[in-house]
């Protein structure tokens, strides 16, 4: 397939990555903006080491993914003269943005009760309006929002946004999912150590690029999968209580705390991993990517088939 530009027409004068080395930096944005976070917190020890400890993950959340994204945006003007809409931030921000959220509530909504349903999930503890409001009990749930919302949106623009258009705009839509959803994958196999429910995870995570790079290639723009993936974070970890890709976050849920109820099966709750390791996750993301290929429109961006 012909190479398409995803998300604006191609600027007259810049400089177009290679596709191989731009699977690298890929990599290299995110592992820098890691190791530019850690490092100083752990000659300072001014956090605690535990990132499960919410002051801990927001600082996480905030710098290592901001500084990730940084880089990316970096590159994508100061190298390859381009504009931020080059790589889907472009219109509509508030529309597309929160049309993305509320959908990434609501799928999320019904992954964690189909699963409840089938009695893999216990109720462990009540949520913030059975404990009772405080300002000790909302602002991590406040801050972790906003820190979800940069994660997210940092990995929609290393992924979706900067690597999958780079690719498309040389190889077609295709083969620009099949890679960065596989990269996306394998950028979480360090998350917990290896098992079965490692393997799934993965799968299901390359499932969930596929799924998200098709949203994003049909709306024109990474806002809209931006606001997705932040919900999808910040009401999995602290709406729930569960592993977020295979990481607790301690904070009192604003729901419900749930857990795993002793001898349910790993591939329904995801086991170590959470719910992004279940097969219903599987199932929901396979039938969505379906859909969406089904529906068509990506033409008008460059995608799959004809409007």
């Amino acid at each position: 397939m012909a190479g398409r530009e995803l998300y604006a027409a191609a600027p007259g004068r810049q400089r177009r990555t290679w596709s191989v080395a731009a699977v690298f930096l890929a990599l290299v944005f995110v592992v820098l903006g890691q190791l530019g976070a850690v490092i100083p917190m752990q000659i300072t020890h001014a956090l605690p080491s535990d990132q499960t400890q919410w002051p801990t993950l927001s600082y996480i959340l905030f710098v290592a993914f901001g500084l990730g994204a940084a880089l990316t945006l970096a590159w994508v003007v100061l190298f390859e003269r381009r504009k931020l809409v080059h790589v889907g931030l472009n219109g509509d921000v508030a529309v597309r943005f929160g049309r993305g959220f509320g959908l990434g509530l609501a799928y999320l909504a019904v992954v964690v009760c189909v699963i409840w349903a089938t009695g893999a999930y216990r109720v462990e503890a009540s949520g913030i309006f059975q404990a009772g409001l405080s300002a000790a009990v909302l602002t991590p749930l406040v801050v972790l929002l906003f820190g979800f919302i940069v994660q997210g949106s940092t990995e929609e623009i290393v992924f979706r946004g900067w690597l999958m258009g780079i690719i498309a705009s040389r190889h077609g839509l295709v083969i620009a999912l099949t890679v960065s959803s596989l990269l996306f994958g394998l950028a979480h196999a360090g998350n917990i150590a290896p098992s079965p429910e490692l393997g799934l995870s993965l799968v299901n995570i390359a499932l969930f690029g596929l799924f998200i790079g098709l949203y994003a290639a049909r709306e024109g723009s990474i806002w809209g999968v931006c606001g997705w993936h932040a919900a999808w974070n910040w009401l999995l970890g602290t709406g729930f209580g569960l592993e977020v890709s295979g990481e607790v976050v301690k904070v009192t849920p604003s729901i419900v705390d749930l857990k795993a109820v002793d001898g349910a099966a790993w591939w329904l709750t995801g086991g170590a991993f959470g719910p992004e390791g279940s097969v219903v996750v599987t199932a929901v993301l396979l039938i969505s990517a379906v859909v969406l290929v089904m529906r068509g429109g990506f033409a008008r961006h460059g995608g799959l088939a004809k409007a």
